[in-house]
């Protein structure tokens, strides 16, 4: 799932193209430039890209219609962001790049899977249905454009159980 750094210049372009259109700006969940490259620069932290026709890591002629950033440490790894492009969803993309991204753990010899989400976020659905199960609040934890204060949800998936 990793890319070395020379090589994902213009991947980084298309995760932000992704990130600018799928992430609700009330929520300040986005990541900026700087943090996605700089997080591909640490050991362990990986992506994925899914194209508009189901296409994993597609070629830079075909847009991106999602993406997943991963980090792993030992046999743990974390979803640090996962999104698909409004305009794609509904169509399966979300179901299939979670789908590669817990094979891509698997292979790695990972055995959990953590992510932490809003507790108002649409994609829990697709989470519960793979089998996240949420282990821990963070109450308050996000703040909202209007000070509005939501929990956070830490979720984990044994990949060992699946």
């Amino acid at each position: 799932m990793s890319i070395s750094p020379p090589e994902h210049g213009d991947d980084v372009d298309r995760i932000m193209e992704v990130m600018a259109g799928a992430f609700a700006p009330e929520y300040g969940e986005a990541w900026n430039r700087r943090q996605v490259s700089d997080s591909l620069l640490l050991g362990g932290t990986g992506y994925c890209l899914i194209g508009a026709e189901g296409s994993l890591d597609p070629v830079p002629e075909e847009p991106a219609a999602g993406f997943a950033l991963t980090r792993s440490i030992f046999d743990e790894q974390e979803l640090l962001l996962f999104a698909v492009l409004p305009r794609y969803r509904g169509r399966g993309l979300g179901a299939a790049l979670l789908t590669e991204v817990i094979a891509r753990a698997r292979n790695q010899g990972i055995r959990r899977l953590f992510l932490e989400m809003r507790r108002n976020n649409p994609a829990g659905k697709l989470y519960t249905g793979f089998g996240f199960r949420t282990i821990g609040i963070r109450p308050g934890y996000y703040r909202m454009a209007d000070g509005e204060r939501l929990d956070a949800l830490s979720q984990e998936l044994h990949l060992s159980d699946n």
